[in-house]
């Protein structure tokens, strides 16, 4: 089977678009075929680093690893990561390229369609199936002129289109009907099929009304997936936060800032493993309370989320929840609020030339132009467990006197110097790492929460978590086989074969 493709396009975002595709990438892979994901444009802040120091869309590298394959830009070309209501970064072939008012890109957009054809024939050349993601919906009838993402994108692709609607926020018929009323008569004849999906209930009950669903919209219902929980990591730009939440009888309350430009928020997800914490995401304008463990997260945008945190008073309870007990762990953008200030001369950020920090480390951190996009390793220097993960931020950090690294890094080749990352102050009750990931190292994350747990009077408990990436691993298999179950994969391969002949 050479070049062939199918496309999974929802209803609207969040209608679980890309787990779909996630689990037709590890099926597919499971039997036996070479698999790649695509999804031409994404917008998110929920981004990594792949191994050649490019940035792209967490969803898609969910959807390589599923696949078996390492993550690579080319599989998602386009990321929009937004840095206010109206503008975005734009990130093309894994680089920062420009930022960009929502008008400016939209003017802009005809330009790279060109771009997009040439990566996807380059990615199809060396796959069996290409499962391509849509974005949003492709019934914006205001957007829908010079697509790149959607029916334009399955144009390209000359790639089948299956419709995915979610009943459980309730209005699947009219979503899934509504959506193919709005598509232009070319439109439609992409589409072979569509998906219900997240069901809770009788199927009995339902199907007489897939029955009327397939009279009305003339295509097949290919499968009803029920509603399940894997501690899988979220979609790219609507967030469940309930989702986060963890054991509420857990032993270890931690709280989450929920800060207005959070980034990276999936550094949190293995954290749900362990079964004496009970994690709970915070905003800014919500109690804290004395959590036992205050976790500043990744941000777009550190030093306007520094002043919200400044006006909102978040800042002033962060420090005082410290000063009673409170442990403080930030990551990247997380790591620079903690610090003494930041520094912004040339407006890298923002209008300001700095702000303060919530003076918790003693560190200094000056934006520059320069992005760092690396991924690192190393042993932590306070439990000596190795830890991994990626590095993706603007600016630099310099320590001052006093303060002790977090990580001694891996060197990169042999003889060069040794460097080091992260911060933790005298008493080891503030940390700091830029390492996204780092708590997918199950012994570090152990050892940091037995001292937790030493600090509350509570005996250490053992370590019976395993490391996220082989946990991860388990839980693709485990989509794979709802899914599976749950969809007529027979006549999903007839589609795939048949492409847009069938």
């Amino acid at each position: 089977m050479k070049k062939k493709s199918i496309m999974i396009q929802g209803t609207g975002s969040s209608v679980g678009k890309s787990l779909l595709c996630t689990a037709l990438c590890r099926i597919f892979t499971q039997d036996g075929y070479r698999v790649n994901p695509f999804k031409s444009q994404n917008m998110s802040n929920n981004s990594y680093i792949t191994a050649e120091g490019h940035e792209m869309g967490r969803a898609q590298v969910m959807q390589a690893e599923a696949a078996g394959k390492a993550p690579r830009a080319v599989m998602n070309p386009i990321l929009l990561k937004p840095t206010s209501d109206h503008r975005s970064q734009v990130v093309i072939r894994g680089k920062v390229f420009d930022t960009k008012d929502a008008i400016e890109y939209y003017e802009f957009k005809p330009r790279l369609k060109s771009m997009v054809q040439e990566i996807y024939d380059d990615l199809a050349n060396e796959s069996d199936i290409v499962v391509i993601e849509g974005a949003g919906s492709p019934a914006e009838i205001n957007l829908k002129q010079d697509d790149i993402v959607n029916m334009g994108m399955a144009k390209m692709a000359q790639a089948p289109v299956l419709l995915a609607g979610d009943i459980d926020r309730g209005g699947v018929f009219a979503s899934l009907a509504g959506t193919l009323l709005l598509l232009d008569e070319d439109e439609k004849k992409l589409v072979k099929g569509v998906i219900v999906n997240k069901f809770r209930g009788s199927l009995d009950i339902l199907q007489p009304g897939l029955e009327m669903l397939e009279d009305i919209i003339h295509l097949p219902v290919l499968g009803v997936v029920p509603y399940f929980h894997l501690n899988l990591e979220d979609e790219d730009s609507v967030t469940d936060w309930d989702k986060f939440r963890s054991n509420q009888q857990g032993e270890i309350d931690i709280a989450v800032i929920k800060l207005p430009h959070i980034s990276n928020f999936t550094d949190f997800n293995v954290l749900k493993l362990h079964e004496d914490v009970h994690l709970r995401f915070v905003g800014l304008e919500d109690d804290l309370g004395r959590p036992d463990v205050i976790m500043l997260p990744g941000t777009k945008s550190t030093v306007a989320d520094m002043e919200m945190l400044w006006k909102s008073g978040m800042a002033k309870k962060i420090q005082d929840s410290h000063e009673k007990g409170s442990i403080v762990f930030g990551i990247c953008g997380g790591y620079q609020i903690l610090g003494r200030e930041i520094l912004d001369p040339d407006h890298v950020e923002s209008s300001l030339d700095g702000i303060k920090g919530l003076d918790l480390l003693d560190i200094v951190t000056s934006f520059r132009g320069e992005k760092t996009t690396v991924l690192s390793e190393g042993e932590d220097q306070i439990f000596h467990a190795h830890v991994k993960g990626y590095e993706i931020h603007m600016g630099e950090t310099v320590l001052l006197e006093g303060t002790s690294p977090l990580v001694q890094l891996t060197p990169t080749s042999e003889g060069s110097p040794q460097s080091y990352d992260g911060a933790v102050n005298g008493d080891q009750t503030v940390f700091g790492t830029y390492f996204h990931g780092v708590f997918d190292s199950s012994a570090f994350t152990r050892e940091f929460l037995n001292r937790v747990r030493n600090a509350r009077n509570l005996a250490p408990l053992p370590n019976k978590v395993q490391d996220y990436w082989q946990y991860k691993d388990e839980q693709y298999d485990k989509l794979a086989d709802v899914v599976r179950e749950s969809l007529d994969m027979d006549q999903i391969y007839r589609i795939v074969e048949a492409g847009l002949d069938g």
